[in-house]
């Protein structure tokens, strides 16, 4: 008996394939207020950021089960401000999250419930464990996109609203990364 294969990873791109694969593209205009300088750009219409992820059936919010995707960041920056994702904290706060490097090069911004925080490289095969509790973005500082696989419990949820960066990473010359500390 032949079984269907419903997902497939191909590696090269990276990229999910298959009928159980659903996506989604985040322009600059959903969160145009993340951004120092975000009403300042003049296409807010930009793809900044896409997730691909495996439906498996599961319903967000249901114990058991685990979910798996890929988070896809665009190289470039709003004014000086690279490109990130929106970031979250997970709705149960107790659940942890796995993500790790497929391609390109970027920042994973972890903030604990002090406010203390911390940035980890993300590379092609780094490997990142994000504890629960913590609020967490990736930032693109490469020149090409960032794509980064993560698998996190059906019950975590996510929270896009009650979470904190106190943190902003620009692009200051060629090679330089400028970390900077904000109140927003």
């Amino acid at each position: 008996m032949m079984r269907e294969k419903i997902i497939h990873f191909n590696p090269i791109i990276p990229k999910l394939e298959g009928v159980a694969v659903k996506s989604s593209q985040t322009r600059l205009e959903s969160y145009v207020d993340h951004y120092l300088h975000g009403n300042q750009e003049p296409d807010l219409t930009k793809i900044i950021y896409e997730v691909e992820y495996h439906d498996n059936g599961l319903v967000e919010g249901c114990k058991g089960g685990l979910f798996l995707g890929i988070s896809h960041v665009m190289p470039g920056t709003v004014g000086n401000e690279f490109y990130m994702t929106k970031g979250h904290i997970h709705r149960e706060k107790d659940t942890g999250e796995y993500y790790w490097g497929m391609k390109g090069k970027g920042l994973l911004l972890i903030v604990f419930k002090d406010n203390t925080y911390k940035l980890e490289d993300v590379t092609e095969g780094s490997i990142h464990y994000i504890p629960g509790n913590t609020s967490h973005r990736l930032i693109n500082t490469g020149t090409e996109k960032l794509s980064v696989g993560a698998c996190w419990l059906s019950e975590s949820g996510h929270d896009y609203v009650n979470c904190h960066f106190p943190v902003r990473v620009f692009k200051k010359g060629e090679k330089t990364i400028e970390v900077s500390h904000c109140t927003t």
